[in-house]
């Protein structure tokens, strides 16, 4: 189907249409040239099954099929507002609106899914908040939903969610979309919402701009956030590390270079717990032959299998049970520490640990409790379609 083909011709539309209200649907066919009967006639190339199809609608539209499916084309409402939608003049549209003021038109575009992205995020700068919530009115409200409805991922799992403030909270952990992360930034509701600056400046898809933005809010939360993402800019870093709380989250979570890794070495403690060092990282750190470190090291989910075996030489007991309770510590280390019946309790929650021995541990209850709160038997007893044994 093409909308060229069908300028000065006509359309039959069984239903409504779904994207687009009714009278912009009507506007744009106009806009396009093409009219819209109200029955089958000659002029007539393309019918449309729409939404709300009544059963007399639906068994026409099953006649006609039969009878002209060889020369009209069929196809649904879906198909062509998506057209419709590809064939829109962005820069038209976008006076229009601004001249007409229309607020229930620009709605209703912020509400269409066919539209591009790229048009939405131009409309939704134009739509005035009132100085109001993203939820304190009707027209708020709907413009919110739109904006989570349109990006969250498998919304149909989470019912409802576009109608609160969480819904943005969960789409912003999800995105991977930057333009998406500095439009919700740059919306007027936001200085109500300070825990969705904090969600946005924890975000890896976080730009340099929208970081530099964060920055100057001061805000506590939000630099501890910033502190914590592991594509922090470089000048922000190099900021932080002037405050030793800031300074450690960043040495603990930046995504590290050798150079980086030099950097932080007067931070060694966040920086041994960094999941992305290297081997050779790891080996200097321990190398230091100091407790902290090593501890630091033995809580990290990235630390190297030789760590491991060099760490389990240790006399320091909160090391060696941090080591047994870190899933990177290899089953075969914890098969045998369960056969000589030590540190039961850390591999009980381990989620390494062979579900043969979980669910071993769980009949005792010293350690079912942590045996239930394992991810990892959790999973097991899903799969397996089992109750629990306590």
């Amino acid at each position: 189907m093409n909308l060229k083909e069908l300028k000065n011709r006509a359309i039959l539309l069984f239903g409504k249409s779904r994207a687009f209200s009714s009278d912009e649907f009507a506007s744009q066919l106009k806009f396009h040239k093409i009219g819209l009967s109200s029955e089958f006639g000659e002029n007539v190339v393309l019918v449309v099954e729409g939404k709300m199809m009544t059963p007399y609608e639906q068994n026409i539209s099953d006649e006609l099929y039969e009878k002209h499916s060889q020369s009209v084309e069929f196809i649904s409402i879906d198909a062509l507002e998506r057209e419709i939608a590809k064939h829109i003049d962005a820069n038209t549209l976008l006076m229009s609106l601004k001249l007409s003021r229309n607020k229930e038109r620009l709605k209703s575009f912020l509400k269409n899914s066919m539209i591009s992205d790229d048009l939405f995020f131009k409309l939704l700068k134009m739509y005035s908040w009132g100085g109001e919530d993203f939820f304190e009115n009707d027209d708020n409200r709907d413009v919110s939903a739109a904006i989570i409805l349109r990006f969250y991922q498998n919304i149909e799992r989470n019912h409802n969610v576009q109608y609160a403030t969480t819904g943005f909270m969960h789409l912003i952990s999800q995105t991977k979309n930057t333009e998406l992360l500095y439009a919700i930034l740059s919306l007027e509701p936001i200085r109500f919402n300070p825990n969705i600056q904090v969600a946005i400046a924890g975000n890896i898809w976080c730009d340099d701009e929208m970081q530099e933005m964060l920055c100057k809010t001061n805000d506590p939360d939000v630099l501890e956030a910033l502190s914590q993402n592991r594509n922090l800019k470089r000048e922000l870093i190099e900021e932080f590390l002037k405050d030793e709380k800031l300074g450690r989250n960043v040495a603990k979570n930046i995504e590290l270079t050798d150079e980086l890794f030099e950097l932080f070495k007067t931070n060694k403690i966040g920086l041994a717990l960094n999941h992305s060092l290297t081997q050779q990282m790891q080996k200097e750190l321990l190398s230091y032959n100091d407790d902290e470190i090593s501890y630091a090291l033995a809580l990290n989910g990235g630390i190297d299998e030789e760590i491991v075996h060099q760490l389990l030489k240790s006399k320091n007991e909160e090391i060696i049970s941090a080591l047994y309770e870190n899933p990177k510590t290899p089953s075969s280390i914890l098969e045998e520490a369960y056969r000589n019946n030590k540190y039961c309790q850390e591999i009980a929650k381990n989620e390494n640990t062979p579900v043969e021995i979980l669910y071993q541990l769980q009949l005792d209850s010293k350690y079912a409790r942590s045996v239930m709160e394992n991810p990892a038997f959790g999973r097991y007893i899903q799969q397996e379609n089992i109750g629990w044994e306590v």
